[in-house]
């Protein structure tokens, strides 16, 4: 043991001597040499890039951009390629220039460990412009990143002749629902329409108006038309008792009208008939892209359509939505009518 310590430090002596002496012909005995006498260390783990990415969940996109509505729920999800174990990010979410919320949240593996995640719940109590910035500091396994994700909250008020991102919204909502309603982008009578008859559907009367539980049930997707004739292909379906008409093809709903089918003492026809006539434009008295399905029973276009059973047997649909279904039948569609 005192020879191999007495040559050990020998060796440590004379390797600077050996260096210095070597001539330029020695270059690799003497890189092998101090290669030999390095102490030995633990070694540095390789750091890892980690870039990130940052998606919204639970927000909605008109024309491109993410809003939502005061008090709803965003989810703001974070991917981190690769995953390193031990990571942690801080969130700060902003509405405007005010801090909100402040998170640290700790970097988990995926199912299959190739990538990490993290998610932060935000919500807004009022209007504005949300921030949400995600920062990770540099360990020896992970360089340091900055991420931020904006989305903006929306003020829910709005009513006929309004414009803007939340009637946006609301226009395209009704339409992920089947509802008739050009995208015009204004509270007009088409979006007064779908509202109401949406209002139908779920039983809630007839109104035009958005409330705050129109608004939530609306923006989570609540409502169907229950399809009864699957079987009949592409057809009509008049459901009387929720004075409303669909469009439908097979089990799937093209669109939603509402309807004023016959009076008490004029009531519409019920059962299972086709369209047998079409008479585009205006007949003379006042019936309008007219579609019939039995004797003088019809599908059309008149002035007034009421919220209420009001015609002398017809389904009236008020004159804007006329051609839409005008242009949609066909001779030979089946006309479905029940309650």
């Amino acid at each position: 043991m005192l020879r191999r310590s007495i040559a050990s430090v020998a060796a440590g002596l004379l390797a600077p001597l050996l260096l210095a002496a070597a001539p330029a012909g020695s270059a690799t005995t003497a890189a092998a040499l101090a290669k030999r006498t390095k102490p030995a260390g633990k070694p540095t783990p390789a750091q890892s890039s980690g870039p990130i990415r940052l998606y919204l969940s639970d927000a909605y996109f008109v024309h491109g951009s993410a809003v939502t509505v005061p008090k709803r729920t965003v989810q703001v999800g974070g991917v981190v390629t690769p995953f390193v174990p031990g990571q942690w990010v801080s969130v700060q979410t902003f509405l405007g220039k005010r801090l909100i919320k402040t998170d640290s949240l700790r970097v988990k593996p995926s199912r299959n460990g190739s990538f990490g995640r993290f998610t932060e719940r935000v919500s807004a109590s009022h209007p504005g412009l949300v921030t949400v910035k995600v920062a990770h500091l540099a360990t020896p396994q992970l360089a340091g990143f900055t991420a931020l994700r904006r989305y903006a909250v929306l003020d829910p008020s709005a009513g006929f002749g309004a414009g803007g991102k939340f009637v946006q919204l609301i226009q395209q909502r009704l339409a992920a629902l089947h509802f008739y309603i050009p995208q015009t982008g204004v509270y007009d009578q088409g979006t007064g329409l779908a509202i109401d008859a949406y209002h139908r559907l779920l039983g809630w009367g007839t109104s035009q108006t958005l409330d705050r539980a129109t608004i939530t049930w609306l923006l989570d997707g609540f409502g169907s038309f229950n399809v009864r004739d699957p079987g009949d292909g592409k057809h009509v379906e008049g459901n009387l008792s929720k004075q409303l008409l669909a469009l439908i093809y097979g089990s799937h709903v093209y669109a939603i009208y509402p309807i004023s089918s016959g009076k008490p003492s004029t009531p519409t026809i019920l059962g299972h008939f086709s369209v047998y006539s079409r008479v585009p434009g205006y007949l003379p008295d006042g019936m309008y892209y007219s579609s019939f399905f039995f004797g003088g029973y019809a599908i059309h276009g008149y002035n007034p359509a009421p919220d209420y059973p009001a015609s002398h047997g017809c389904m009236r649909v008020p004159i804007v939505d006329a051609i839409s279904i005008f242009n949609w039948l066909n001779y030979g569609d089946v006309v479905d009518v029940y309650y």
